[in-house]
């Protein structure tokens, strides 16, 4: 044993006889066993003990470990599942055995499994489960699909179109109420986008929703009117729930959900993706989680956080949280599968026209605002959000929020402050989700106690030009200030927030990171060739940090993944691509040649070694 081993960390230090037998006696003879056999793999991590021997040797390339340091090294040794070594090809080559796989990469890139900290896989894999649905880059492309429906479908059934956002279409503005009457006037037809949502007549008068609606279950949200004439436009702020839907669509069993979603997974893996969080799952979606997991076909490890209402009375809402608390995946770590806390809306979105803002959104067509003093949409109080957070920090959870507004993001950091003067909020790793719009302030906040940020650097490019146009460049001086948050020591992670679709650059949103990490360091948005606030560029170090070691602590892993270091889980990736050095406009077109997850081969893309 390594003598800085066994100082760095006690659990490895020789021990006496008595010392072993009291420790058999308290961890049991299979784990005393592992133990033993762990401390073998590490002796010689440094060169100084006899080398032990491995499964699999990768050599000759270039090995990025995502240490504290950055280190780059030539080769990687994994027996076990485990990293034992990383170093020279020359001095990790002497753990080859007969039974070893040994591959050549031939000067590749290696990094650490990539991890997305914001997903919905559970629903987005069974989006096109009923039938497939075409892009939409238009309203006449929306109006277009409407009507197909509407062929398909007998009168009276429900039309849905869901999370075609209005800041991706060429027109840049909702479909009308009149325009999804004509396109199906025999079917209600929903056009949802989160929260939000615009009807046709008929999906208005079958949900009871008239000039007279009001919100009257305790929650936030309205229905837009016509400053003219006072009739409704359609547009519902937050009031998607209300809308009687009843889908017509076919509905999947448990055995092809979990199908759906093993496809999803490898087309996960394809992408360099080896962690992933949900991060709104429902108990059902959870059920299908844990049969895959059962079956050991689990191919992506998989983080949860578990929705939860902020509407209805606050006991029930406090007794929910604590119950979940209680839930085995939640006491006791699963290195695939576990749940790490809960997820509820504080605002809606800035693809709708919802988000909540510290200074009003102004007058929008784009977005159907006609009230100038008009700032989106908070769902839930201050005394309310508090108390949701104090009894998730009191029991462990990690609390997150959806939050894209910097109003919202602010009210987020202060409820955290209030909670963090009777409790610490740090060691629960408490979350912001999305964080779009923030400001000096809100990054120094979250670095002081430690809120860490899951953010989607796919919005910069999919939606800056938009939002450009509705607030101009200077409102955005911090919109996704990922510079800011990592010079501040906050901890910002990347994620996609993949909502619909199989395929990482058909999805809705994509999920491709190496698109994300092109977008955290060009800052460029795909209909305009200017840069939105070069100055939050992140370097290419940061960049790969961003997806990796950085989304592990956020994900409370940090000790087990995110980085290529010895006794670590095995996830990684070899890529066709040196992302340190090549050209900027190649990093997005990166693909990945080989993913292990535990040492053991996920993806080969074909005809490569």
């Amino acid at each position: 044993m390594s003598p800085s081993i066994a100082r760095s960390n006690p659990r490895f230090a020789p021990k006496t006889g008595a010392e072993s037998r009291a420790l058999l006696g308290r961890i049991g003879p299979a784990r005393f066993l592992r133990l033993g056999v762990m401390c073998g793999l590490l002796a010689g991590v440094e060169g100084h003990a006899v080398a032990a021997e491995a499964d699999l040797i990768l050599h000759g390339g270039k090995v990025v470990t995502v240490d504290n340091g950055f280190s780059i090294h030539e080769a990687i040794a994994i027996e076990a599942g485990r990293i034992v070594q990383v170093g020279r090809s020359d001095e990790v080559l002497k753990r080859r055995r007969a039974g070893t796989e040994v591959l050549d990469l031939q000067g590749k890139l290696v990094l650490p499994g990539l991890m997305d900290s914001h997903a919905h896989p559970a629903s987005a894999c069974l989006t096109e489960f009923d039938h497939p649905i075409p892009a939409m880059v238009s309203i006449d492309d929306v109006l277009d699909y409407i009507r197909s429906r509407a062929r398909s479908l007998k009168a009276g059934e429900w039309i849905e179109v869901r999370q075609v956002f209005i800041t991706r279409l060429r027109e840049q503005r909702y479909p009308t109420r009149a325009e999804l009457d004509r396109a199906a006037p025999k079917h209600p037809v929903m056009f949802q986008t989160g929260p939000d949502a615009a009807l046709n007549s008929l999906a208005l008068k079958l949900s009871g929703i008239n000039r007279e609606f009001k919100v009257g279950d305790g929650g936030s949200g309205f229905a837009e009117k016509d400053p003219k004439t006072g009739e409704l436009t359609g547009i519902l702020r937050n009031c998607a729930r209300y809308v009687k839907v009843k889908s017509a669509q076919r509905q999947p069993t448990r055995a092809e959900k979990a199908e759906r979603l093993r496809e999803l997974f490898a087309d996960y893996n394809s992408a360099g993706l080896t962690s992933v969080c949900d991060r709104d799952a429902t108990p059902d979606e959870i059920e299908t989680y844990k049969q895959l997991r059962a079956r050991g076909e689990l191919t992506v490890r998989v983080s949860l956080s578990q929705h939860v209402e902020s509407i209805g009375p606050l006991a029930d809402i406090e007794k929910s949280i604590r119950r979940i608390s209680q839930d085995p995946l939640f006491k006791e770590r699963d290195d695939w599968l576990h749940l790490d806390g809960i997820k509820t809306f504080l605002d809606g979105g800035m693809l709708t026209g919802s988000a909540y803002m510290l200074q009003p959104w102004g007058v929008s067509t784009i977005y159907g605002i006609s009230d100038p003093d008009y700032r989106g949409v908070r769902f839930i109080p201050k005394e309310r959000l508090v108390a949701m957070v104090r009894t998730a920090v009191e029991c462990g959870l990690q609390f997150t929020a959806h939050s894209v507004g910097d109003g919202a993001v602010q009210a987020l950091l202060e409820a955290y402050a209030e909670v963090d003067k009777e409790l610490p909020v740090r060691p629960t790793r408490p979350c912001i989700s999305h964080s779009n719009f923030m400001s000096a302030e809100a990054v120094r906040e979250s670095a002081r106690l430690g809120v860490m940020i899951d953010l989607q650097p796919v919005w910069l490019y999919l939606d800056a030009h938009t939002l450009v146009k509705q607030f101009g460049y200077g409102r955005l001086r911090y919109f996704q200030p990922l510079r800011s948050l990592f010079e501040a020591g906050a901890v910002a992670g990347g994620g996609s927030d993949h909502m619909q679709k199989i395929g990482s650059l058909r999805s809705i949103n994509p999920y491709n990171p190496f698109l994300g990490m092109a977008t955290a360091i060009r800052r460029q948005a795909r209909q305009s060739g200017d840069r939105l606030h070069p100055e939050e560029a992140l370097t290419r170090e940061q960049a790969i940090r961003f997806y990796t070691i950085n989304n592990a602590r956020i994900l409370g892993c940090d000790d087990k993944l995110g980085s290529l270091e010895a006794g670590k889980l095995a996830d990684l990736i070899v890529l066709d691509t040196d992302l340190l050095t090549c050209p900027e406009e190649q990093i997005a077109a990166t693909q990945v040649l080989r993913t292990y997850l535990a040492g053991k081969l996920v993806f080969q893309r074909k005809s490569q070694p």
